[in-house]
Formats: C-alpha cells, structure tokens, sequence
C-alpha cells in the first residue's frame, strides 16, 4: 500500500504531490492495474490534508484515465505507467544507485545532488 507524504514546504499543492506520488508508485511498478489506492480517510488520518483534497487528487488521476473511482469499494488503479528501466536491477537504475551511493557516501547534500541532476538533465532533455 502507498504511503503519502506531504511536504508543506515544497510550494506545490497537496492534491498535485498526491498525484505526482501515485504516478511515481505507478512507474517503479509499486502500484499497477487492479490495486486499490488508500480510502480518503485514510490518507487524510495518514498526512491531515483535507478529505476534499484527496478527492481532488484522485479526480484528477480519474481524469487522466489511471484510476477507476467504484462507489462504495474504493479507487482503484487501472493502468500501468511501469517501465524495464524503472524497475530494480535494471542496468541504468543500478547506475544512478551506483552514483547516489557515491554522492551520500561523500557527504554531498541532497540538494546539491537534485542540482546536479537537474543539470545534467536539461543537457540531454529539453522541457
């Protein structure tokens, strides 16, 4: 089961964190076609957002015909946005696992790493 959490601080609205964490799930193949996300108690007890903005959320990953709401049973996932590369043990994950070893083991701070990818990112993808 996923497990959210909001970050306050982040400047992005609770509803789109929700959203960007069941895509994230999704991708690494944590969630996928048939599982149910959490009820909206549930992750209103879990992170203290309000319950409209769980609904929202998960109105808003509906609209994008990744999740199915089933009045009375839940939301569940219909899709699946997971990749070969995304999952563990895939060459270029181990790579970058290999990287971000290195970069904790010698002390370089997060966002410093998240600059550097960032970085590097733009050089080959252009958004």
């Amino acid at each position: 089961m996923i497990e959210f959490r909001i970050d306050r601080h982040s400047g992005m609205p609770p509803y789109l964190q929700i959203v960007a964490q069941v895509k994230q799930a999704m991708r690494m193949g944590l969630l996928g076609p048939g599982d149910q996300l959490p009820t909206a108690r549930e992750v209103v007890e879990a992170t203290t957002v309000n319950p409209n903005t769980v609904q929202k959320a998960y109105r808003e990953l509906e609209h994008e015909g990744l999740v199915e709401g089933r009045r009375g049973t839940g939301t569940f996932v219909t899709a699946s946005l997971a990749t070969d590369e995304a999952k563990s043990g895939a060459p270029l994950r181990d790579d970058l696992e290999r990287w971000m070893g290195r970069a904790a083991a010698e002390g370089v701070m997060v966002d410093v790493v998240d600059a550097i990818y960032t970085d590097v990112r733009t050089t080959y993808y252009r958004t």
